[in-house]
């Protein structure tokens, strides 16, 4: 089910929870985004797409304000970032490394999402356990929260990291690339976890290099190309006009290099 059927409302498309304005950001001296303009809004699953290098990690820690823009506003449900405090109600994923979780337990790993709702060593509440549990069935790891991390595979510790960001309930659930080293039917699981979480109403970004099995789950596709937005619509659009180049060799010059679509796309 797509966004349009999912929010349809007779007072127009939601809200965006996310939008950024003429964004750019420099690192070392070097520009890496250069005037991005997007939004998510309400409910919304929008893949960020692109090629290695093409700025999607830096913008999503620039949306996020783990590192500063140079130019360009952004805002996180109508309050500009400069001045947003609600940080519960965003989750973020970064891009996998267990490397210091390797002798945490699944369930110790879930839990520390939850800290910033507890004083120093206080114990964890009755509140705090029951958002764990909700977490990891979410997740569908309910039967691993005794499990070291060492022990699970990566889909499974991907799940792990989706879990601890869900121990808020957050409206807006960022993610950097978390099909990056799983499995294919590992990135089907995930697929699931996250349609379901869209289903629910949580808005979604997800940084990804292909597609894959999660292609069912998007409502729009922003591809990057070297720090410029060269498309932000509908991800049918994308693959049409993409199939559409490579069917037809006459095109001499593509309107968007999408070869990291390449054998990926699955609707």
């Amino acid at each position: 089910m797509r966004l349009a059927d999912r929010h349809a409302t007779a007072e127009g498309p939601p809200e965006p929870v996310l939008a950024a304005e003429d964004l750019s950001v420099e690192l070392g001296g070097l520009p890496v985004l250069r005037g991005i303009t997007m939004s998510v809004r309400c409910g919304e699953a929008v893949a960020l797409l692109g090629g290695n290098g093409s700025g999607k990690s830096t913008l999503v820690r620039a949306l996020l304000g783990l590192i500063p823009a140079q130019r360009g506003s952004v805002e996180l449900f109508g309050t500009p970032l400069r001045s947003f405090r609600q940080w519960s109600k965003v989750g973020y994923v970064p891009q996998r490394s267990t490397g210091g979780l390797a002798g945490a337990k699944v369930k110790e790993v879930v839990a520390s999402g939850r800290l910033a709702h507890r004083k120093p060593f206080v114990p964890a509440s009755a509140k705090d356990r029951q958002a764990v549990s909700d977490a990891l069935r979410a997740v569908g790891l309910q039967d691993r929260a005794d499990a070291e991390m060492a022990h699970l595979s990566g889909g499974q510790q991907q799940r792990v990291l989706i879990a601890r960001a869900l121990t808020n309930a957050p409206q807006l659930l960022v993610l950097d690339e978390p099909t990056a080293g799983v499995d294919r039917e590992h990135q089907q699981v995930l697929a699931t976890v996250l349609a379901e979480l869209v289903q629910g109403g949580t808005s979604v970004l997800v940084v990804l290099h292909d597609l894959g099995p999660l292609g069912g789950l998007i409502d729009r596709a922003v591809v990057l190309r070297e720090g410029r937005v060269v498309h932000d619509g509908d991800l049918g659009e994308l693959v049409a006009a993409h199939h559409n180049h490579h069917g037809h060799h006459e095109v001499e010059e593509p309107v968007l290099d999408l070869g990291f679509l390449d054998g990926t796309v699955e609707r």
